[in-house]
């Protein structure tokens, strides 16, 4: 395994899910008193688990086609429109 590519991408993953509307789904499903704290956990472990291996399929799949460097410019140019749609509709 690659220890740095681990690194880079558990960094990038984790920073980016912090605050996110997931985790705050998953603080509002784990705050309910009645609830099974490791059933939420469980639960919200494995949809990021299954969401993050359709991610990494599709990546590849969409890799054998495009080049990477297509890859990034699409990739920066969507989040640049979501960001702008995003202040737009605030």
């Amino acid at each position: 395994m690659d220890v740095k590519l681990f690194l880079t991408v558990f960094a990038s993953i984790f920073i980016a899910e912090l605050g996110d509307k997931t985790q705050l789904a998953t603080l509002l499903f784990s705050a309910d008193k009645d609830g099974g704290k490791w059933t939420v956990f469980v639960g919200a472990s494995a949809a990021l688990i299954l969401s993050s291996a359709i991610a990494v399929l599709a990546g590849t799949v969409i890799a054998e086609y495009v080049g990477e460097k297509t890859l990034h410019y699409v990739a920066g140019a969507a989040f640049i429109v979501i960001g702008c749609w995003t202040i737009v509709k605030a």
